[in-house]
């Protein structure tokens, strides 16, 4: 048995990367986007070939497995394993040369095809094959799995594009394995020529044949090439270190051909038929996977056919012609790159969309891939929805049709034993039925623990013992990831879900979409890791902490993974005690970008505060949640006492600052915000109230607004009454004159009265964990609003966060409450007040570019269209930047957490406002968005109400 700390100790003295045993780094990489888990002994993060060898020497002297890992989003299992991961993500990163006239690229294994797009962009290159994970997947994954993406029918798998690799082998032997037999290792040739009837006749001949190794490449008629049979080899036969690939010459222009058909199988019959017109995609969706509103032509089913051309209206042509020639209800044909984008999106975000069944089912991997003749993709699909229905379960077919390759993720019970069986035996005869049609078991993301047990249902026992034998070449010892591909693991062992609990665990979210179950919700986290995006155009805030230090354990899957490892028990085993998901939750902003951006629906905000409630249960909680968690209760208290001159006075005094900061766990390169002399209701009472007979609206009294920007509030009244509403604040609402409601609305509008600015979001009592404390708020808020609940009136909501909170936190946990549901309907921000309520007012028009960022829960709850909609009709022109500010209400402003905060909003925020254009109006309509712009840049911005109100007062 393997002393983990003497490996440990080896490792460290041998390399010069990271070595890590702990159980964070251990959970992180126990599970891929697959149906498995595996738990490693530890991960080690090389600097360089040097290292790799140096890994493989102790673990081989130790008998350890070694399995290498790039961005961790393999669908059937390989990126996992129970010895040491490499991980080349951290320093093997690199783009090493990039020469445009041979139209080469020297890449390391951690590189991520985007980057590599990238760089050869500017040359009119690029690489291939670009799956939907391109922003997060690496060439050494891409090559490990033979990889192959959208545009496959025109430039092929990663096998087309790779010329010559670097690899270490098991023993320690560094090869260059390439064309013409290079860098094959002793005995390989032999094994060839003596087994060359079957090489010529025992592979399928397929654009999209993945399953098995590629010993046919090694063919004399083929080039003898070893590089490309090693692509695919799932890291079992020698670890890449380096690779020489080809790129292509890109199209200069682009025109996207949207072909709608009744249903799939007529989307999949026509497919074939669109390749002779040479197009650079066929890709597929049905009804199933396509978002609400998508802009899609009508019809069940769409083909998404791509054409390139060195101009516009010659990539137009090339569309047109393909619509002329297919037979489709209805059709539409975009070259607007940004439009594109929009549609492209839809048919990436499906590989987690579909882990939802239309009414909320969990479906799973596991036959993501098959492929067949792309002639016969039809008839595929007839006998696989009648093979599903067999065995009583769904799934939605998309995918590669014109490679004739199916992705589909579908509904099996994995966590109980009769669905397991089930998942087997439909595995086993899904098998047969791919053979009958020609196909591969595996068409894209390779075999591992999900077919490899199946490899001889499709090339016969006597091939896979000729797999068996090329592996004995490489790797003897079984040292490169063994269970996969040869000797394989059963495909129904080491399911990820086995290990969490069966019965209900106590939570006081509601989790409404996962049936109020917690490890459901924590389920959701597939893998797919779009949360590692690190380059983001648009307005996508997933996710600021991963963006801002690169480490996993700060990204969404991370912190899921870990929680899923904590409900297990077995690595993380102190439950909501774990210091290991407090640690990685730290860093969660809780921006809510996962619950937008991430294809599943992941919401990592609400699992925090989850945790952290569970957390502190009758511990002592830091200082800062009392002294941010409790913003309310404090501000409250200076606005009764009149003492906002005090308080700011003792700000002001740098000592006295220093001394309040370090005892309230502030991080002192902070400035505390100046609290407002005169609260907003004050003013409000001031003025004597509303004014106007138009239609009510009721003016949510925030914190933020309240306290420390009332000027928002006061200019928010002022476009409002503009707009011919008449603005009331709850304490006051009044309609015709005369209390609204029966007697007891009328008696809750009395203690309404007496206890004026009281109600609240329960925000930051949420964002602390505080779920009794932010329950009782909410209650009490609930019985103050009685009176407006009896009416029609809506919340117009100034702060983003606040009319997040109140819309979808609200609700969810007080998930027993009627009202909270009625009081979220009612919500609106301040932009969906005018378009909903005063639809015939017209703005004053600013003519003037606007910069600045979306507010994070306005992107993930509230939605833009209606700002958008209100900036374009004031003539504010532009579009805000995404991502997410970095302060985050307690976040930014939490010890400890400065760093990351300002690389947060150095990472989108800081730089739109530098590089607008001269005179550009600043919007952010969120309080921390605009204290971090005045802390980190000196920079005012305002919110959208303060610049029309500025407007209205010089007209």
């Amino acid at each position: 048995m393997t002393d983990h700390r003497e490996l440990s100790a080896g490792l460290r003295a041998a390399v010069r990367g990271e070595v890590d045993f702990t159980a964070t780094a251990r959970a992180l990489t126990t599970m891929d986007a697959s149906n498995y888990r595996r738990v490693p002994l530890g991960v080690v993060a090389p600097r360089d070939a040097d290292d790799v060898a140096a890994a493989l020497s102790v673990c081989r002297a130790y008998g350890v497995p070694v399995v290498p890992r790039g961005g961790g989003t393999s669908i059937a299992g390989q990126a996992t394993g129970t010895g040491v991961v490499l991980d080349f993500t951290r320093h093997m990163n690199r783009l090493l040369s990039l020469d445009p006239q041979a139209r080469t690229a020297v890449v390391q294994p951690g590189l991520v095809l985007d980057r590599l797009q990238e760089a050869a962009a500017p040359h009119g290159l690029r690489f291939g094959p670009d799956p939907s994970t391109h922003s997060r997947c690496t060439l050494g994954g891409m090559i490990g799995n033979n990889s192959c993406g959208s545009h496959s029918v025109a430039w092929g798998t990663t096998a087309d594009s790779v010329r010559e690799l670097a690899v270490v082998t098991p023993g320690g032997e560094r090869l260059r394995p390439g064309r013409g037999g290079a860098g094959a290792p002793a005995g390989l040739r032999d094994l060839v020529d003596g087994e060359l009837a079957r090489l010529r006749t025992g592979f399928p001949d397929l654009p999209r044949r993945i399953s098995g190794y590629a010993v046919d490449a090694l063919l004399p008629e083929k080039g003898a090439d070893v590089a490309r049979s090693l692509c695919g080899s799932e890291g079992t036969l020698a670890v890449l270190t380096e690779a020489v690939v080809d790129l292509v010459r890109a199209p200069r222009a682009r025109a996207l051909a949207v072909l709608a058909y009744a249903d799939e199988r007529g989307a999949a019959q026509a497919a074939a038929g669109l390749l002779p017109y040479r197009p650079l995609t066929v890709e597929g969706m049905a009804a199933d996977l396509v978002p609400f509103g998508a802009d899609l032509p009508r019809g069940g089913a769409w083909l998404f056919v791509e054409t390139g051309g060195d101009t516009e209206a010659e990539a137009r042509a090339g569309a047109e012609t393909i619509v002329r020639a297919a037979d489709v209800l209805d059709s539409l044909v975009v070259t607007d790159p940004a439009r594109q984008r929009a549609l492209w999106r839809v048919r990436e975000d499906a590989s987690g969309t579909a882990t939802r069944m239309p009414d909320g089912t969990e479906a799973w991997p596991g036959w993501e891939d098959c492929a067949v003749p792309p002639a016969r993709l039809g008839a595929y699909l007839r006998d696989f929805r009648a093979l599903m229905a067999d065995h009583g379960l769904r799934g939605t077919p998309y995918g590669h049709f014109g490679d004739g390759c199916i992705h589909v993720r579908i509904d099996f019970d994995l966590l109980t034993a009769p669905g397991v069986a089930r998942f087997r035996r439909f595995s086993e005869e899904l098998a047969d039925l791919v053979v009958a049609h020609g196909g591969s078991l595996s068409g894209e993301h390779g075999d591992g623990r999900a077919r490899a047990e199946l490899l001889p249902r499709m090339y016969g026992a006597e091939t896979v013992a000729l797999f068996e034998r090329v592996k004995a070449l490489w790797d003897p010892d079984d040292l490169l990831n063994p269970g996969m591909l040869v000797r394989p693991a059963p495909l129904d062992a080491g399911l990820r879900f086995s290990v969490l609990p069966r019965e209900p665990v106590d939570v006081a979210f509601g989790y409404p979409a996962d049936g109020g179950d917690f490890p459901a919700a924590v389920r959701r986290c597939v893998g797919v890791a779009k949360c590692r995006t690190t380059s983001v155009s648009g307005p996508a805030v997933m996710c600021p902490s991963f963006r801002a230090t690169g480490e996993e354990q700060h990204s969404t899957r991370g912190r899921a993974r870990l929680l899923h490892e904590m409900l297990a028990g077995e690595l993380v085993t102190d439950g909501w005690r774990s210091t290991e998901v407090r640690d990685a939750l730290d860093l969660c902003l809780s921006c809510k970008g996962c619950r937008s951006d991430c294809p599943v629906g992941v919401d990592m905000a609400t699992y925090k505060a989850e945790f952290l409630y569970h957390h502190y249960a009758g511990r002592r909680r830091p200082a800062a949640h009392h002294t941010m968690g409790r913003l309310p209760e404090w501000l409250g208290w200076v606005g009764r006492t009149r003492s906002a001159g005090a308080v700011n006075a003792l700000a002001s005094v740098g000592p006295l600052a220093d001394v309040a900061k370090r005892l309230g766990g502030i991080a002192g390169e902070r400035e505390i915000p100046r609290v407002a002399g005169e609260t907003f209701t004050r003013w409000w009472r001031g003025r004597g109230g509303p004014l106007g007979e138009g239609k009510p609206v009721v003016l949510w009294p925030d914190t933020f607004t309240e306290h420390l920007s009332p000027s928002v509030g006061r200019a928010a009244v002022r476009v409002l009454e503009a707009a011919g509403l008449r603005v009331v604040l709850p304490p006051t609402l009044r309609l015709t004159g005369r209390p609204v409601g029966d007697a007891r609305s009328r008696s809750a509008l009395s203690l309404l009265t007496a206890r004026r600015g009281r109600v609240c979001c329960g925000l930051t009592y949420i964002s602390t964990g505080r779920l009794d404390r932010a329950r009782t708020v909410l209650r009490r808020t609930l019985d103050l609003l009685e009176p407006v609940l009896a009416t029609d009136a809506p919340l117009v909501v100034l702060e983003p966060s606040c009319a997040a909170a109140l819309r979808t936190d609200a609700p969810e946990l007080l998930h027993d409450d009627p009202r909270a549901a009625r009081l979220a309907a009612r919500v609106l921000t301040f932009a969906e007040t005018l378009e909903r309520h005063a639809p015939d007012w017209t703005p004053p028009v600013l003519d003037r570019p606007v910069t600045g960022q979306t507010h994070c829960h306005q992107h993930a709850v509230l939605g833009e269209d209606p700002d958008r909609r209100l900036r374009a009709a004031a003539g504010l022109t532009g579009d805000l930047a995404g991502g997410c500010c970095g302060l985050a209400g307690n976040f930014g402003f939490e010890k400890g957490h400065y760093e990351v905060s300002r690389a947060c909003a150095e990472d989108r925020l800081l730089p739109s406002v530098r590089e607008a254009p001269e005179g550009a109006v600043v919007l952010a309509d969120g309080f921390s968005c605009r204290t971090q712009l005045e802390q980190l840049a000196g920079v005012r911005g305002r919110h959208l109400a303060e610049v029309l109100a500025a407007a209205l007062e010089n007209t």
